[in-house]
Parts: structure tokens; sequence; C-alpha cells
């Protein structure tokens, strides 16, 4: 199920049966202060979201979701962000722009893709060009993350994908809401970390492991993939309540998430 199919996002399957929600192990702990090699958090970040198309809430209307960080209690000017690193988000194509193209997560979230001449385009298995980004077409975007912008490595057209909606909807995703706090569950199998360890990863490695994670728990923006002491990989997801952390095995199958 896990097998990242880039010819349609609405066809990532539901968890699998055994994958239980149960509460989270003690071992679990968020990822979102500092991290080895350099890593530093900052911290009041605001990001105005007027104009934000196609299913935000009334409740995201004052602070961006992207903002937020994946704890209770949540400043009124946002909460920590992580410098840019690797990650990338599927949705549907709002706006081309003279410098790429926004895009809407399933559940919400307006992304900004930033592109240049050394973006590759795939649509379906075949390479294409930026002509075929389209505004209504599915699309999973991969490069470097800065909050709610990502500067384009990869475009990939899902023809008739659905935005991940379908995905989010079976792996549980909550939207984003002011001052909701994010519930304490996870579902499958959660590796053992421990904050503040691991390796930050970018290039081929890091794209394979956000490919699968945004295969099955699309919806936010993921901002950082950290290859943990066991060899699995933890794909940090912003932009949602719940789930932040999408564990990604060895050979690129989602394990779990919470």
């Amino acid at each position: 199920m896990n097998d990242f199919d880039p010819t349609s996002q609405s066809s990532a399957e539901p968890a699998p049966a055994t994958l239980a929600v149960k509460a989270r192990r003690p071992h679990a702990r968020r990822l979102l202060s500092k991290k080895t090699g350099g890593l530093i958090l900052a911290a009041g970040l605001t990001c105005a979201v007027a104009g934000l198309a196609g299913g935000t809430s009334a409740s995201a209307a004052s602070v961006s979701p992207l903002d937020v960080a994946a704890t209770p209690t949540v400043p009124a000017e946002g909460g920590p962000v992580a410098d840019p690193s690797e990650g990338g988000s599927t949705g549907i194509v709002d706006t081309k722009t003279t410098t790429g193209f926004t895009f809407t997560t399933a559940t919400g979230v307006v992304v900004t893709a930033d592109v240049a001449s050394t973006t590759t385009y795939t649509k379906g298995t075949d390479r294409t060009t930026a002509k075929a980004v389209k505004e209504g077409e599915s699309v999973l975007v991969l490069g470097t993350v800065d909050s709610s912008t990502i500067t384009a490595t990869q475009v990939i057209v899902q023809p008739k994908g659905d935005g991940g909606v379908a995905a989010a909807t079976a792996a549980g995703v909550i939207a984003f809401e002011q001052g909701a706090p994010s519930p304490d569950k996870s579902v499958g199998e959660i590796p053992a970390y421990t904050e503040g360890e691991g390796t930050i990863l970018a290039g081929t490695t890091a794209d394979k492991a956000v490919k699968a994670a945004q295969a099955v728990v699309p919806g936010g923006v993921m901002n950082r993939v950290v290859e943990l002491s066991g060899g699995e990989y933890e794909v940090h997801n912003v932009g949602v309540n719940w789930p932040h952390h999408v564990f990604v095995s060895k050979d690129f199958k989602v394990l779990g998430w919470e």
C-alpha cells in the first residue's frame, strides 16, 4: 500500500487493519526542538492567510497553520518554525504565477511553489514541461521548504488525482484549527527515537521518504526528513493539527504516524 504511485494521489489506500490507533509510546517525543547538525528553530514567524482559496476554515483566518507548533498552546504570533529543509506537499493547483504556482492541500493549506530552470516535471511516468502544470491539476511538489513556500526541484503532475483528499481521509489527518490541541495518539509502528537526535537529510533519499509519506498521509506540508539511529526516517509534518510525524522504513514503506 505504501508504494508511491505518481499517477494518482487518490489511489493511496487506507492503512492496513493491523495499524491500530493507540496512545503514544513514551519514547515518541516531538522533534520540534533543536536537532543535531545545526538545525535551530526560529520563533515568531507570522504569515497572513488573506486570500486563501478553497477549503480553508474560518478559524484559520488569522494565523497560517504553517506558523503553529504542534503544541496545545499557541502564541498569537505563531509558533516555532524550522530552518528551510528538504520536503514537499500534495494538492490541487490554484493559480499559475510568473515564478511558479500556488496549490491547496487536502486540508486547505495554501502552498506557494517557486520554480526555476532546473525544476524537473513529470506527468504520470513521463517527463514533461511546466506546461503540464494547469489549474485544477493534482501535483506533488518536492524541494526546499520554507514555511508555506517550496522552492521546487521536482513537480509531479498526478493525472486524475484528487490532491490527496482520499488518502488524507483514510489516514485520519486532522486539519489545522486555531487553538485546538493535537490529539495524543499514534497509528501503526512508531520507531524508538530521542528528541534532538538524528541526521537531517537532503537529496534523493529525502525525496523518496517524502514521496512515500505523502502518498499515505497527505494534507500538510512535510518540511524535514530525519534519519533515525535504527535507519528509519522521520518525516516532519506541519500545517495540520495531526499527525506531525510520519515514519518511513529503510525501504521507503510507511510504518506509522503520530
